[in-house]
């Protein structure tokens, strides 16, 4: 059994969701310190602990092991970012400019990386590159918030988002992506995290359920009727 955390982040960052899970509730300490900071909000204390599981989720794939640094250093402005940017979006934060000008160019930057590289640029290059420290690239990055891929698999029986979505000419696709994106935003928060963690972050049934505290059943229930909500929505 893994239980060291950099073993289990080394495993997690290879495909293997049990270690995932292992790093959530280890971690669960961490996540409600920075959860409990938000209380008060109008929003319900566990839905902000999820926003911060899918934070602390993001900060695991992100994390660059050979950087040198602590994980939590990045992790914390991850979590808290993600809790941050749900916020903005329900109007009780706003971001500032120079916060936006700062994910803008680390943006661009990854961009250029990636050409030069050929490959998406660790985090330690993207710090060497901007001269930023890797909370604030989590910061910065987390504020304005990153599109998600559609095409990630579920880990149990391999269906993706981009699975529901017909086929067509590319300018078509994109239409219907982007009709994708906005139907997730249709759903109650309790599914849109059920169909994160499972179609985003690939994590099972069993998993979600145990990361959300509830039964495996109920997730399933859960995440049935978003897809059917999915469905309808872009058939609209």
């Amino acid at each position: 059994m893994i239980d060291g955390q950099e073993e289990l982040l080394f495993a997690a960052k290879h495909g293997d969701r049990e270690a995932y899970e292992a790093l959530v509730i280890n971690n669960n300490g961490l996540i409600w310190s920075i959860a409990r900071r938000y209380f008060g909000r109008g929003v319900d204390p566990d839905d902000l602990y999820q926003l911060g599981c899918l934070g602390f989720l993001k900060a695991v794939e992100g994390f660059d092991l050979e950087y040198g640094t602590q994980f939590s250093t990045y992790a914390v402005p991850k979590i808290s970012g993600e809790i941050r940017r749900f916020l903005r979006d329900d109007g009780s934060i706003k971001v500032s400019r120079s916060l936006k000008e700062r994910a803008q160019m680390l943006k661009n930057l990854r961009q250029r990386l990636s050409l030069q590289l050929s490959r998406e640029p660790t985090l330690s290059e993207l710090s060497e590159a901007s001269g930023l420290e890797v909370e604030q690239i989590a910061m910065a990055e987390t504020a304005t918030g990153t599109t998600e891929s559609i095409q990630r698999r579920s880990g149990e029986d391999g269906v993706s988002l981009e699975d529901l979505l017909p086929s067509g000419e590319p300018e078509e696709q994109l239409v219907e992506k982007i009709a994708l994106m906005e139907a997730i935003e249709h759903l109650n928060e309790r599914e849109q995290m059920v169909i994160k963690l499972r179609y985003f972050h690939g994590l099972t049934q069993d998993k979600t359920a145990k990361i959300l505290s509830v039964s495996q059943v109920q997730i399933s229930r859960i995440e049935k009727k978003a897809l059917l909500s999915l469905r309808n929505y872009i058939s609209l």
